[in-house]
C-alpha cells in the first residue's frame, strides 16, 4: 500500500511538471529557446561573467582554455552573444580563449537610456570591453552590425587586432531594399517577412511564439530602432576606412543573404585588398549560426595561420 501510495505521489507529481513547463513553455517560449542554448553552452564550456564599461553592467561568456590566444566575436543588431553558440565551440576546441560579449542594449547587458546605440558608440564600448577583461590584442569577429562595429574598431585601433573577421557585414554605405521596420516587427506576418530575408527556407511560426516575440519587441525595439536610426544616416559608413586596413581579414558570407546581399561581400572584399572571402552556399544572413559546420572550420584554419 505504501509503495503503491508513493508511486501515485511520484506520477502525480511528475504530471504537475510537465504540465508547469508545458505552460512556462506556451507563456515565454523565446525565455525557453534562450534558457536551452544557454545550457547547451554550458556543456560546452561557456560560462557568464560580468563586468562594467563606460558605467555600463556589461555581460559575457568566456569559453576555450583561459591560457589560449584570444578571440572576441560581436553580435549583430537586435540579436545576442547566444548567437555565437554554434561557432563559438569551434574556436574553443582549437585552443582558443573565446569571448562573447553582449552589447548595450542587448542580451543580459544594461539598457541604458542615455546612450545613442550607434555603431560609433558601441565600437567604443567594444574597445572598453577589451580594457575591462584585460586583453591588449585579439583576433576579432563580428556578424552583421556587429561586423560594422568591428571595422570601427580595426581602423580605429589596429595595434588592438591581430586578425579582422567579418560574417554577413554591414558597413558599406548602402541604402537597404528591404524595409528596415521588420527588425521591430509589430504583426505576425511581419515576423514572417523578416524570416524570409533572414533564411532561405524559414520555419513557420507558431503564433503563441509569435506573440512573445512581439511582446519582446514592444519592450526592446526601441533599442533597435535607436541603432537603425543611427546607421542609415551613413555618417558611419566605413568604405573610406576598409582600404586603411593592413591586418588580414577573413570575410564570410552566406550566398543567399538577403539583408546583406552577396554584392556587398564583394565590395568590401575589393576595399580590402589583403582580404579573403569565402561564401558559404546555400546560406543566409544567418550563416554564422545555421551553417557553422561548414564555416566553423574556415575560421579556425584562418586565425591559425
Amino acid at each position: 500500500m505504501r509503495v503503491a501510495k508513493a508511486a501515485k505521489w511520484a506520477v502525480g507529481l511528475l504530471l504537475v511538471s510537465i504540465l508547469a513547463a508545458g505552460f512556462a513553455f506556451w507563456r515565454h517560449p523565446v525565455r525557453i529557446f534562450t534558457e536551452a542554448t544557454q545550457a547547451r553552452m554550458w556543456l560546452d564550456g561557456a560560462r557568464s561573467h560580468w563586468t562594467r564599461v563606460q558605467g555600463f553592467r556589461i555581460h559575457y561568456y568566456a569559453l576555450g582554455p583561459e591560457a589560449g590566444p584570444p578571440v572576441v566575436l560581436i553580435h549583430g543588431l537586435g540579436a545576442r552573444a547566444e548567437d555565437w553558440a554554434n561557432l563559438g565551440p569551434y574556436l574553443a576546441k582549437a585552443g582558443f580563449r573565446v569571448y562573447l560579449p553582449d552589447l548595450p542594449g542587448y542580451g543580459e547587458s544594461e539598457r541604458p537610456a542615455n546612450f545613442s546605440y550607434s555603431v560609433s558608440d558601441e565600437a567604443s564600448v567594444v574597445v572598453g570591453f577589451l580594457d575591462a577583461v584585460g586583453l591588449r590584442r585579439v583576433d576579432l569577429g563580428g556578424w552583421s552590425m556587429g561586423g560594422w562595429i568591428v571595422q570601427i574598431v580595426a581602423a580605429r585601433h589596429p595595434e588592438r587586432v591581430q586578425r579582422l573577421l567579418l560574417f554577413d557585414s554591414a558597413g558599406i554605405y548602402e541604402k537597404p531594399d528591404w524595409n528596415t521596420a521588420l527588425f521591430t516587427p509589430s504583426t505576425p506576418a511581419e515576423i514572417d517577412q523578416l524570416d524570409v530575408l533572414l533564411m532561405p527556407h524559414p520555419p513557420a511560426v507558431p503564433g503563441f511564439v509569435a506573440s512573445d516575440i512581439l511582446r519582446i519587441s514592444r519592450r526592446n525595439g526601441w533599442v533597435v530602432q535607436r541603432a537603425l536610426a543611427s546607421m542609415l544616416t551613413g555618417r558611419d559608413a566605413t568604405d573610406n576606412l576598409l582600404p586603411q586596413l593592413k591586418m588580414p581579414v577573413l570575410i564570410v558570407w552566406g550566398a543567399l543573404d538577403r539583408i546583406t546581399p552577396i554584392e556587398q561581400a564583394w565590395k568590401i572584399r575589393t576595399l580590402i585588398p589583403q582580404s579573403q572571402l569565402d561564401v558559404i552556399a546555400g546560406c543566409g544572413h544567418l550563416a554564422p549560426s545555421q551553417c557553422a559546420a561548414q564555416i566553423g572550420p574556415l575560421v579556425v584554419q584562418f586565425v591559425k595561420e
